[in-house]
Formats: C-alpha cells, sequence, structure tokens
C-alpha cells in the first residue's frame, strides 16, 4: 500500500490520554516480543530484536493455541471436508489482508499496539469499543480454557480410576467442579497476580509444541485408526447452506492473532510492510496446514459424532492421547495468565482515563487495585467454566468477536487511513483499497451478527 501525504488523525484531542497510558499500552506487548520505546525516529531504523524468521514463528504461535481442539467439529458444522477447507481458503485471504492492514496503519500512525493504532487512525468512540471488545475476548477465553481443563482431566481421571461405580457413588475427588477448582486455584490464580508475566514468554515454545504433537496423534490415529474407532457417518455436503455460517466462529477463534500482531511487526529489525506481508503469509499458510490437518483428520475419524473437543472422543485409557491431554492443560495453564494480563491491562487503561489519574500518581493504589481486578477476574470465569461445560457454546460468542479483530477494525482503519491522504486525484488503486476496506467491515460486521445472534438463540436457550 503506497502511503499518501499527510498524516492520520494529527488532531490529538481525543488522544491525550496516550502518554499516561503508555505504561497499559506496555502490558498489552506478546510476552514473547522485545520493543524498542516508541519514537518518531525508531520506525523502520532497524532498532527490533526480531528477524523475519522470529516473526513467523511468534505469529504462528500466537495464531495456533487450543481452539485446534474444536476444528473437527466445525467441520462437521460446516459440511465436511470440502465445504471446511474451502471455508478456511476463502477466510484466510482476508485474514492476512487484515494483518497487512494493521502493520500500514502502525506504521502511518507510529502507534504499537492493536488498540492504540485502532484509536489513533479511527478516533475515541471505535478506539474505546475495540478496548471493550478486546476485554470481552480475553474474559471469555479465559473461560473457555478452564472448561478445556475440565474436560481433559475427567478424561485423565477416568483412565486412573478403575474401580467400577455404581450409580451415584462417584467420589468426590473426581467430580468436574472440583478437579477445575483445585486446579485453578492451586496453579492458575498465583500465576495471574504479579504485575509482569516476562517468564511467561518461555512457555510459548512449550505451547508450540504441545499443539503440533495434538495434531500428529489426531491424524496417526486416523491413518492407523483403533478398531473400536468408527464415524457414526461422515457428511459430504451443508445440511442447509446457513449451516456452512456456524464454522465461522472456530475459524475466527482459531487463527485471530491480530491484536498481538502489531507489536509483533514493530519488534522486527526491519518493520516493513512488504517484509511483514512475506512473514504474516508464511505463517498463516503454517497454521492453515496445522488446523486442516486436525480438522480433516478428527473429521474423518469420528464423523457426525465428533465432540467439541475432538480429545474427548478418544477413549480414556488411549496413552498416546493422554499425553496430548497432559500437554493441553500445560499450554492452557501457562495461556490463561497471559489473557488475563492482556484483558487485565486495557481494563486498567480504561480506569485510568476514566478517573484522569496517571500511572505516576496511582502507583499507591495499583496493587490493590490489581489484587480486586485478578481475584474477581478469576472468580467470574471459574464460576462461568463450572456450569458452562460445552466449549463450543463460549468459542461461538468469542468467535464473534474474533471476526471484530480480523475484518472489522482493520477495515476501519484501512478506509480512514485512505480518506486522510491528501491527494488531488482519488487512483484507482485508492478506491480498490477503500472498497475492500468495506467490504471486509460488512464481511466482519455479517459473521460477528450471524454467530453472535445463533449462540444466543440457539446455543445459550437449548
Amino acid at each position: 500500500m503506497a502511503q499518501g501525504t499527510g498524516s492520520i488523525n494529527s488532531d490529538y484531542k481525543d488522544w491525550e490520554w496516550s502518554a499516561n497510558a503508555g505504561e497499559r499500552a506496555r502490558l498489552l506487548q506478546s510476552p514473547s516480543v522485545e520493543t524498542v520505546p516508541k519514537s518518531g525516529e525508531s520506525q523502520g531504523n532497524g532498532l527490533g530484536a526480531t528477524s523475519a524468521l522470529g516473526a513467523v514463528f511468534i505469529v504462528v504461535n500466537a495464531a495456533l493455541g487450543a481452539g485446534l481442539l474444536n476444528f473437527p467439529a466445525a467441520f462437521s458444522m460446516a459440511g465436511g471436508v470440502a465445504a471446511g477447507i474451502a471455508l478456511q481458503m476463502c477466510m484466510l485471504i482476508f485474514i492476512i489482508g487484515g494483518l497487512v492492514i494493521l502493520a500500514y496503519c502502525s506504521q502511518a500512525s507510529n502507534e504499537r499496539t492493536y488498540q492504540e493504532v485502532v484509536w489513533a487512525v479511527c478516533g475515541k468512540v471505535p478506539g474505546i469499543l475495540c478496548e471493550v471488545a478486546i476485554a470481552i475476548y480475553t474474559f471469555g477465553t479465559c473461560i473457555a480454557f478452564l472448561i478445556i481443563i475440565g474436560d481433559q482431566e475427567d478424561k485423565i481421571i477416568a483412565a486412573l480410576v478403575t474401580e467400577p461405580e455404581e450409580a451415584g457413588s462417584s467420589r468426590w475427588y473426581t467430580d468436574r467442579k472440583f478437579t477445575i477448582s483445585i486446579t485453578a486455584f492451586l496453579l492458575i490464580l498465583p500465576l495471574s497476580i504479579p504485575k509482569e508475566i516476562g517468564f511467561q514468554k518461555y512457555a510459548s515454545s512449550l505451547s508450540v509444541i504441545g499443539t503440533w504433537y495434538v495434531t500428529a496423534v489426531i491424524i496417526i490415529k486416523y491413518i492407523w485408526p483403533d478398531k473400536e474407532l468408527m464415524p457414526v457417518e461422515i457428511p459430504t455436503s451443508p445440511s442447509t447452506w446457513t449451516a456452512v455460517f456456524n464454522a465461522m466462529p472456530t475459524i475466527c477463534f482459531g487463527f485471530q492473532c491480530h491484536v498481538s500482531s502489531v507489536p509483533v511487526f514493530n519488534s522486527m529489525k526491519q518493520p516493513e510492510v512488504k517484509t511483514w506481508g512475506a512473514v504474516v503469509t508464511a505463517a498463516m499458510v503454517i497454521a492453515l496446514f496445522v488446523y486442516t490437518g486436525t480438522g480433516v483428520c478428527g473429521f474423518l475419524t469420528f464423523g457426525a459424532g465428533v465432540e467439541q473437543d475432538v480429545l474427548l472422543s478418544y477413549p480414556s485409557n488411549d496413552i498416546p492421547v493422554a499425553l496430548a491431554r497432559a500437554f493441553i492443560i500445560l499450554c492452557v495453564l501457562t495461556s490463561y495468565p497471559i489473557l488475563h494480563f492482556c484483558g487485565r491491562a486495557v481494563l486498567e487503561g480504561l480506569w485510568l482515563r476514566y478517573t484522569g489519574v496517571t500511572v505516576e500518581e496511582d502507583v499507591v493504589r495499583e496493587r490493590r487495585r490489581r489484587l480486586l481486578q485478578t481475584i474477581s477476574w478469576f472468580l467470574l470465569t471459574l464460576l462461568l467454566a463450572l456450569f458452562i461445560p460445552d466449549i463450543g457454546k463460549v468459542i461461538s460468542v468469542i468467535g464473534g468477536l474474533a471476526a471484530c479483530f480480523i475484518f472489522v477494525f482493520p477495515g476501519l482503519c484501512l478506509i480512514q487511513a485512505k480518506l486522510s491522504e491528501i491527494q488531488e486525484t482519488r487512483a484507482i488503486s485508492w478506491w480498490a483499497q477503500v472498497s475492500y476496506g468495506v467490504f471486509m467491515v460488512t464481511l466482519g460486521a455479517f459473521i460477528f451478527g450471524q454467530t453472535t445472534a445463533n449462540a444466543i438463540f440457539v446455543d445459550l436457550t437449548a
């Protein structure tokens, strides 16, 4: 994208708080990314520490996660392998486009985090909506993580407890609500309280290994299936033309790495849009192969009877699958504090801006407020996870928000960035980019509206 003459939203009357919220912006950096302080001279001078190959790894790490467990069920909802792959390929074009747009707007506005780019380019109202969406999205993802822990622990305990159980004789320590609660209180809460989570960056490699292992197990189990694993029915086409849209929340949730992409771009040694385009294309192709392998093989193994969490479809006593469950639990245990950290940072920024207090003036009360925010967040997510046992219902809600991060906000940024350019004549490329932005906003709004309405009126009322 060629950058026109002129600046984006040069009137910063609505952006005066940014200096005071610098700490909040810094908190939202990816734990795997080391960036330099923001300055007008830092852009494009090679001051970042991340190579292009390193950036590919970080973006893949940000995209891959526990969401892959839901992809076989998404292929089933979409109506089979062909429909699922076609839907992924179509959406991937816009997913990559959104990542490139964010880099372009970050460079034009000289902002270094997702929400600050939206603030600077689109203005106050979209900026606030973006921050609220990030807070809700991270909150919902934390609920999904706790549900995943419960799902996997149920299967692991079932394999360990071999005593025959009569009706109503299940032991209290095997109860799902107890196992989720004790795991959360002993492991997740202590990791969520600290002000800094730099130590979490070392967990990213383990998370990548875990997701690759899960994918490998699912593919191997399809190639060499166990005798008892027989698919109930394998759909080859969607039941209705609207059924394919039910897979969109899972795809959006799986490929959503846009919120962390802006600091990754700014951490590169050469933060150039063309280089970034190659980085995100390579990263998304890698993620596509992982998600497609998991989705296709998991779906063909169990057919229409596949569970929302594909690992629940396998027997409890399968040792390779049990190891995959342990990997997923470990990944989720380290991912929850990171997601909570980002959500807490957004809430902190909203609070400081609302009260008009600077970070320096609020140091004394920060610890007390952080403890209150962390404990409230933790207890609410735990309570909801205990009474919402189906991960599919959570993903159907937060997947719509993921569509906003992938389509709506980048589309708005592109439209506003092009409208802010000072040009005597509007070239065809200018109109094409504005039209592309309008289409992205329309598509994202449709996905968000359709999936959210479906979640509220179908899933949550079932």
